[in-house]
């Protein structure tokens, strides 16, 4: 199975959330492998999409008010629990996104932890910035909570999270998920998930 998808995250996100769950459905129907990779949404935010922010602040904003709609309607055709938003929200989740790029060079892993604090913040409604919360949720997934916690506040760690997310706004990425298709092909969002299957099934490897 070769590599031909890069999902650049952040867990606070709750599109990202439904993405990172319908993604292995289209990588299973075109037989190609993905690579996960974490950044911060809101340096991604600070940096190119500021307006964001702006949308959150206004008292009467039409579209974002029927986005909540639209999660929901996602959330239930993915069968995915999406009790959002939460007193957590937004949340700062640099201390989520440190456990996330400590366990990047164990795919396997990270999917596993990232597939657990998923539904610990939009299911259960847990504090995505607290490190007691991302160990129980690592513990429970038969990882070493506890020595993802030291690895996460390494300079190597906080380094390469900085790096993914230069990376993924040098490269034109706006927000979470932003995800490539052999390495040039940019798609953002659970909505153009059926785009990333066309691209790959009409790209050759």
């Amino acid at each position: 199975m070769e590599t031909r998808v890069e999902f650049f995250f952040d867990l606070s996100s709750p599109w990202t959330c439904l993405a990172f769950h319908n993604l292995p459905a289209v990588l299973d129907r075109t037989g190609a492998g993905a690579i996960y990779r974490p950044i911060l949404v809101g340096g991604v935010f600070n940096a190119v999409n500021p307006a964001v922010y702006a949308a959150r602040e206004q008292a009467d904003n039409r579209k974002l008010d029927h986005s909540w709609k639209i999660l929901k309607d996602w959330a239930r055709l993915a069968g995915v629990p999406m009790n959002f938003p939460s007193q957590w929200h937004p949340a700062k989740s640099i201390a989520a996104m440190r456990f996330c790029t400590a366990l990047e060079d164990d795919q396997p892993a990270l999917v596993r932890f990232a597939r657990a604090a998923f539904a610990s913040y939009f299911d259960r409604q847990e504090n995505l910035d607290d490190p007691a919360v991302l160990i129980a949720v690592a513990d429970a997934e038969g990882l070493d909570g506890g020595a993802i916690a030291e690895a996460a506040v390494s300079d190597a760690v906080k380094a390469r999270l900085r790096a993914n997310t230069d990376e993924v706004i040098a490269r034109g990425g706006y927000g979470s998920p932003t995800i490539f298709v052999d390495r040039d092909d940019m798609y953002f969002g659970n909505d153009q998930l059926p785009l990333v299957e066309a691209a790959l099934r009409r790209t050759p490897p």
